[in-house]
């Protein structure tokens, strides 16, 4: 036998260290997929539709006093025709449950924003895909999203509202 001991796990109370940023569950909490103008859809479709994506990412406190968080990617991909009709409408809203530990006051906002959607994105990617490829078309591929450039522009456009109007 050795007299070396093992050292004590990391963290409080001997419980395992946790990294600043804890994924504890994901989850789709609104799917949408809608063909309005099905059958005949399919039928005139000569050429892939024109596809217009917005993101948004949402973040809320789950408990006050709590460094738990909800974080939402709210994706709508719409598909149009030539003519401006629509091909088909899916929204998807992809959530994420996450704890931040001793994470500087000053780092939450771009970690909620920026690193928490980074973690969700692949998986969001990849339901928008199956939905699209499952509803008869061609599976919607979203490029990588620039977190960093989304946040920073939501922040210049706060600054720029005005905060009262006299």
């Amino acid at each position: 036998m050795s007299d070396q001991q093992t050292p004590p796990a990391p963290g409080a109370n001997g419980a395992p260290a946790t990294g600043p940023v804890v994924l504890n569950l994901q989850f789709t909490k609104d799917l949408s997929f809608e063909v309005p103008n099905a059958p005949e859809i399919y039928l005139t479709l000569r050429e892939a539709p024109r596809i217009d994506i917005a993101l948004d990412v949402q973040a809320r406190r789950l408990q006050e006093g709590q460094e738990t968080f909800e974080i939402s990617l709210n994706i709508r991909a719409e598909a149009k025709t030539t003519d401006n009709k629509p091909a088909f409408i899916a929204e998807l809203v992809y959530c994420g449950i996450f704890t931040l530990n001793g994470v500087p006051a000053e780092m939450v906002e771009p970690v909620l924003l920026v690193e928490c959607p980074r973690l969700l994105f692949p998986f969001a990617r990849n339901i928008l895909a199956d939905v699209t490829r499952d509803g008869g078309f061609p599976p919607v591929l979203l490029a990588p999203i620039d977190f960093v450039q989304l946040w920073q522009t939501r922040r210049g456009q706060a600054a720029a509202a005005p905060v009262a109007n006299a």
